[in-house]
């Protein structure tokens, strides 16, 4: 019974988060994705993990809410009965930032494409799967992970469509989670982010979610897009009103947006 009290609980705190969006003086929104834990191998992911930590103790004291913009693990999938081991010690704070009271919000990346309803009903977080709008202080914030999203890589998109399916999805839930997730810890081994080392940053021309970023913003103004998958750290002009943020990853850069009621800036996080 407890624990039905605490899920209504977590569900009333995000049904409030949806209807009030007004950031209380002192209070900040923070962003970050790409955490990738899992890679390259259990050890240097535990030290990262520990990190990843240490920054979320950092800014609870004053978070309005915590958006996890995708990719935090670098394989996820849930079974009935079980999840892949380790990242306990996430799990954890998390459950523990939720139980106070603070919304944690996870979009899925295209590497944690396969999260169901385990983060909802343990740790009391709301799982999201496409980009959202979110208005606060009267700034619109565009929220997603990017990948998919713009001209071009109709391959993924196609990969995207299948793994997304629920055929697909129940094939694999058949696999033995010794074999299922054994084999995406080997293909894990080789993620892009494995071997990603920190990078100059593009050309305006050639970011692709810069583009899908300028077509949205032709239709309809948004002061803010807040976007993962990159794995590079962004703030470049949509137009003289609009900018279009990359939140990097923490692998390499360790960075994350915060927005402080009046705007949205990209910080890197030193233990």
């Amino acid at each position: 019974m407890p624990d039905f009290f605490i899920y209504i609980n977590h569900l009333f705190l995000l049904l409030m988060f949806q209807l009030d969006q007004e950031i209380p003086t002192g209070k900040r929104v923070y962003f970050a994705s790409d955490f990738h834990l899992g890679a390259p191998d259990s050890q240097s992911s535990r030290v990262r993990e520990k990190k990843i930590i240490a920054w979320l103790d950092q800014i609870k004291e004053d978070a309005h809410a915590i958006f996890l913009v995708g990719d935090i693990f670098d394989f996820w999938f849930e079974y009935k009965r079980s999840i892949p081991k380790g990242f306990s010690r996430f799990q954890g704070k998390i459950a523990e930032l939720t139980d106070q009271g603070i919304p944690v919000l996870f979009f899925t990346g295209n590497h944690d494409i396969w999260m169901f309803d385990y983060f909802e009903d343990e740790l009391g977080v709301s799982i999201h799967r496409q980009p959202e709008l979110f208005t606060f202080n009267e700034k619109r914030i565009l929220v997603g992970h990017g990948d998919g999203l713009g001209p071009g890589d109709r391959t993924y998109k196609l990969l995207k469509k299948i793994f997304t399916s629920k055929v697909c999805q129940w094939l694999f839930a058949r696999v033995h989670p010794n074999t299922g997730i054994g084999l995406a810890n080997g293909w894990s081994q080789k993620s892009r982010i494995s071997s990603t080392v920190k990078e100059e940053k593009s050309q305006d021309q050639e970011e692709w979610l810069l583009t899908y970023c300028k077509g949205i913003e032709a239709k309809s103004h948004h002061d803010y897009y807040v976007f993962g998958h990159r794995h590079l750290p962004l703030e470049l002009e949509v137009n003289d009103i609009s900018t279009y943020i990359n939140l990097g990853e923490w692998v390499n850069y360790f960075t994350y947006g915060v927005f402080d009621g009046k705007a949205l800036k990209l910080k890197t996080f030193n233990a």
